[in-house]
């Protein structure tokens, strides 16, 4: 089963709050939220103090997405604010051993991302050691962009590593993500589906998640 994510990006910040509660209500299985230092990407989006205060809005698990340069510097910040997952980019400037075994002795479940642009081959050495791999199927940084159907060449190519490893290494997908698009992720192997525009924009998120959930049987 594919796993929905709505990306609190799409979100209305000034009810950050309010708006985790009602896509929790509305059956989301992850929260994806999306931080940006305004360096690694263009964008700026919030901090570790911010996930702290959002965390009592719900139970489900948070995916934090770190869009920054020097993710190493921030893990613990993160951890103590309560996410279950932390994503850092293999593009970072921060060693990625080093701050994957920071996410470890957290006890916070590591995961590598990666750019369009980048090879997957470059999480191979770590596979072993990740809960997830995010394939970003839209440049980072902003919402509402088109999905890239040619990532689900990185999809597959890691679905099949996982296998033949016997890992149960989980793919995700962050991008572009609609009605028209689903389909072809959940067909290329992917678990876990970020989805923002097309929850948030939706006139009622639990019809939305329903609707793509469904198509990805």
């Amino acid at each position: 089963m594919v796993l929905i994510a709505p990306s609190l990006l799409s979100c209305d910040f000034s009810r950050f709050g309010d708006e985790i509660k009602r896509v929790d209500k509305a059956g989301a299985d992850i929260m994806h939220l999306d931080v940006m230092d305004g360096h690694f990407v263009p964008n700026l989006t919030f901090g570790a103090p911010v996930v702290k205060k959002l965390r009592p809005a719900s139970e489900k698990p948070f995916d934090v997405h770190l869009m920054i340069s020097e993710p190493h510097r921030y893990i613990n910040d993160f951890a103590d604010a309560g996410a279950d997952i932390i994503s850092f980019h293999t593009e970072c400037d921060s060693n990625i051993d080093e701050t994957l075994k920071l996410i470890e002795d957290r006890g916070v479940k590591p995961a590598l991302a990666i750019k369009p642009g980048t090879n997957p081959q470059v999480v191979l050495p770590y596979l072993d050691r990740l809960y997830m791999v995010l394939v970003m199927t839209v440049e980072p940084g902003f919402g509402g962009q088109s999905f890239m159907p040619d990532m689900m060449e990185k999809v597959t190519f890691l679905r099949k590593e996982i296998a033949k490893r016997r890992l149960s290494t989980l793919i995700e997908v962050d991008g572009g993500i609609a009605k028209d698009t689903i389909a072809t992720a959940a067909k290329a192997g992917v678990d876990i589906c970020v989805a923002g525009t097309a929850v948030f924009g939706a006139p009622d998120a639990k019809t939305a998640i329903d609707e793509l959930r469904e198509l990805c049987k």
